[in-house]
């Protein structure tokens, strides 16, 4: 089964207080709210501290058009991009010798928050050099189950070549969707909760010659995977599109759509590999807010134990979208986890739908 070697995330240039962005919130939003203050009291209560982006903070006073927006979008995502898929083959904390661009076999470009045709992958290796007969597989809308929909597939195509080694890159530049002149309270929610994140990801199958540069005493190795589709749920999370660009749909329900959809599904996919909540010692889940990690919490009956790096993540980046679950995967890389213990990671998305993958730390 394919392993997990090597984990790398940009730290973007902008790093915000939660306080600067609630006055920002608050200068746009107050015509439109009476009651703006208590509203506002989610950028406290979310429990999310500091966010980074790729913009400064003043760009977000001003309106921009969709096409404007979108060429920032393609340009970051190149540039940043590039950084993160270097420092992932180049991350010495993991590996003990360089990994040279043109040993990858495939690349999954992950992404909901831009368009591009060539799309982004295709852009970046003009940058690096990879093998010209790369496999390309962007993947587009899963907004932020991607992140774990990616290494689901990366971990697919592994599987089937276990010679092959392959890398995922999340970009989600959150922050250029915001829409100035929306009032509605989804976009007052997402903008005290979302931001900009870049990560990179390499796994390789388990006849792969680069097992032999890893420096960890063990690394996670993806056993399963499972996706998950709620029908009749389109509305629940997602983008609404409109001439001024990508507008946020995010329901106040998903808290409690997560605690009585989530187990029987978790249950059901551990089943099916001998195995129970019980037996999970890590979960790598995608921090999608503080009542979305709550909602974990009830509903699978983790203890603060088992959140505390997803929540960590959320205090210190926001969500991220696609990218949030590999910044939580790479911090838990870097625990030196014992040989043998098991890992669930999860992510949920527009669908609605769920993304679990079943690891072992060998």
């Amino acid at each position: 089964m394919p392993y997990i070697l090597s984990a790398s995330h940009i730290e973007l240039p902008h790093k915000v207080n939660q306080d600067s962005a609630r006055e920002i919130a608050k200068t746009m939003f107050s015509s439109s709210y009476r009651d703006i203050d208590r509203l506002l009291r989610a950028f406290e209560n979310g429990q999310v501290q500091t966010r980074n982006f790729s913009s400064p903070l003043e760009w977000f006073k001003e309106k921009h058009t969709f096409e404007e927006k979108n060429n920032i979008y393609i340009e970051h995502s190149v540039k940043y991009g590039y950084e993160a898929i270097y420092e992932c083959l180049n991350n010495r904390e993991f590996l003990s010798e360089t990994v040279n661009p043109r040993e990858i076999d495939a690349f999954f470009f992950i992404s909901s928050t831009g368009i591009a045709t060539p799309s982004v992958d295709a852009r970046i290796m003009n940058h690096i050099p990879f093998s010209k007969n790369l496999k390309r597989i962007p993947i587009w809308g899963l907004g932020c189950a991607g992140g774990a929909a990616g290494l689901s597939r990366a971990f697919e195509y592994c599987k089937a070549y276990p010679k092959a080694a392959v890398i995922v890159l999340a970009v989600e530049l959150c922050s250029l969707t915001f829409q100035k002149d929306d009032m509605s309270k989804s976009n007052l929610i997402g903008t005290s909760l979302f931001s900009d994140g870049i990560a990179c990801v390499l796994i390789c199958g388990d006849e792969n010659e680069k097992l032999s540069d890893v420096k960890l005493p063990a690394v996670p190795r993806i056993l399963q995977t499972q996706s998950a589709l709620m029908p009749n749920s389109l509305d629940v999370m997602g983008w609404e599109l409109k001439n001024e660009g990508l507008f946020v749909v995010f329901s106040k329900d998903i808290p409690s759509i997560v605690k009585e959809w989530l187990k029987p599904i978790a249950e059901e996919f551990l089943a099916e590999n001998s195995l129970s909540l019980n037996d999970i010692q890590h979960f790598v889940a995608h921090p999608g807010g503080k009542k979305v990690i709550e909602a974990y919490r009830d509903s699978l009956g983790f203890s603060d134990g088992h959140t505390e790096t997803s929540m960590e993540i959320l205090r210190e980046y926001g969500n991220m979208s696609s990218a949030t679950i590999l910044y939580v995967l790479e911090r838990f890389m870097k625990k030196r986890i014992i040989r043998g213990e098991y890992g669930l990671a999860a992510a949920l998305g527009p669908g609605f739908s769920s993304e679990m993958l079943l690891m072992r730390w060998e």
